[in-house]
This record gives structure tokens, C-alpha cells and sequence, in this order.
């Protein structure tokens, strides 16, 4: 396990356990949630790309009823993921859809020619119009790879 990742990984178990045991007066909420990232291939530039088993997608997401208040996303790789390449011509983008799985606004990220392999977005403050999920979607060189949603309820 590198070192970063043991740093980051300690840091999203922090946050969660913050959320969590926090006792604020007010009324507020935060989910954290991961998915594993498929292993797949690609290409870039003629070259074949790979990425093994071993990467999770990881969406945060803080506020109170419609306010979001902090939101991030991005990928952890351990044990074999780890070693390799990354993620090339990678976007994180933050959907939000309606109680009826209506998707009313996206907020795409920008694509990242370079390699990572550990890619991240953070998402600015907001408030929604209506309640349903928001998610976060991570695209590799145009195709969706992997998604992760947390609903926004009453």
C-alpha cells in the first residue's frame, strides 16, 4: 500500500467518522460512498492501456436538504492498481436528478489529457431546485467507467 493512499484513505475514514459523530444543533447531512472501479483497457496514442483490479470511486458529498455545502469525488488505487499507468484523457462529472430519475443539470468536468492515477474533482457549493440523487461519474477517454450516487432527500 503506498503511502498516499494509506493518506488518503485515512483521511476519507476521518471525514466519515467526523460526519457521523458530529453533534450539531442544526440539521445536517453527508453520505460517503465507494464502488469498485471494472477492470478495462484503452487506448492512448496507439498505446493499450489497462487498468486492473484494485482502484475504488469515491464520492463525498455534505449539506443540509437542498444545500450542498462540499462535494468530491475521485479514485483510490491499492495493491495492483497501484502500479499502474493510471487513468489518461479522464473527467469527473456531478449529475443531479429528480425524484422521477430525471436528470435536470450535469456539471462536466474538464478532460485531463494527462495521466493519473489518482484522479479528483471537487464540486462548488450549491443549492438544488428538488430533492432526488446526486452523482458523481467517472469518464476514461469518453466512456463512463464507473458512478456513485447518494439521494437528497427530506
Amino acid at each position: 500500500m503506498t503511502i498516499r493512499f494509506a493518506v488518503r484513505l485515512a483521511t476519507a475514514l476521518a471525514t466519515v467518522a467526523a460526519l457521523l459523530l458530529s453533534g450539531s444543533p442544526t440539521a445536517h447531512a453527508g453520505a460517503a460512498g465507494s464502488t469498485p472501479v471494472q477492470t478495462f483497457e484503452y487506448s492512448v496514442g496507439g498505446m493499450t492501456m489497462k487498468i486492473p483490479t484494485g482502484c475504488m470511486f469515491t464520492h463525498i458529498i455534505r449539506g443540509s436538504g437542498k444545500k450542498i455545502s462540499y462535494q468530491n469525488a475521485g479514485v483510490d488505487c491499492a495493491f495492483v492498481g497501484a502500479l499502474s499507468s493510471g487513468f489518461c484523457n479522464w473527467r469527473i462529472d456531478f449529475t443531479y436528478a429528480d425524484t422521477g430519475n430525471r436528470t435536470y443539470r450535469t456539471s462536466r468536468g474538464r478532460t485531463h489529457s494527462e495521466c493519473k492515477i489518482d484522479p479528483m474533482r471537487n464540486n462548488s457549493p450549491q443549492t438544488l431546485p428538488r430533492y432526488g440523487k446526486a452523482c458523481a461519474r467517472l469518464f476514461v477517454s469518453g466512456v463512463q467507467r464507473a458512478s456513485q450516487c447518494h439521494h437528497i432527500t427530506k
